[in-house]
């Protein structure tokens, strides 16, 4: 039987929310392994002087526990 656990991560990106899930996974991946697929739940963004200056993404990440 697979397990897999699910952790969330918050992305950031100056650019776009794609590059916020895209940072947000390259980050997960630096210490979790075997990550098999992303979920993206939020989307929020800062905003300053009328101009977006951040964009943020809430990033569910699944990944499978080894031995399983």
């Amino acid at each position: 039987m697979t397990v897999v656990k699910v952790i969330e991560f918050l992305g950031e990106s100056p650019n776009s929310w794609d590059e916020a899930v895209r940072n947000a996974v390259s980050e997960a991946s630096k210490t979790v392994r075997n990550i098999t697929g992303v979920e993206v739940t939020n989307m929020t963004a800062s905003v300053e002087n009328g101009r977006i200056t951040k964009y943020k993404a809430d990033v569910q990440v699944a990944f499978k526990v080894d031995g399983t």
